[in-house]
């Protein structure tokens, strides 16, 4: 049951991933990373699982808003992918993945 979950849910992201889409600008239709290309790959790539927010959850996607990670952790997670998240290191350029990370960073809660 849990190898057929897996393969559905790999199914479903290289779906996902080859059809593409555009990202939808944010509320105040600035980038949210200097030139917006995290903001556009993470909602392209991320989203799905971790909303474009960061809270969504889908798939047991971890909360970005909370994360203690630091920049260099999640690079690699990007990188080499945990659990049901697959890795992007062969999606993704390490520039992109950087880019993704630090979008992904912004999305966190301040304290």
């Amino acid at each position: 049951m849990v190898v057929i979950r897996t393969l559905l849910l790999l199914a479903l992201a290289f779906v996902v991933l080859s059809c593409g889409s555009e990202a939808a600008p944010n509320a105040t239709g600035a980038a949210l990373d200097g030139d917006g290309k995290g903001a556009e790959l993470f909602n392209t790539n991320c989203a799905l699982c971790h909303g474009r927010k960061g809270d969504l959850g889908m798939n047991g996607a971890k909360d970005l808003t909370v994360s203690t990670l630091t920049r260099e952790q999640m690079i690699a997670m990007v990188s080499n992918g945990k659990g049901a998240m697959m890795p992007y290191k062969n999606v993704l350029t390490p520039k992109q993945i950087e880019q993704v990370v630090d979008h992904a960073r912004s999305l966190r809660k301040t304290q």
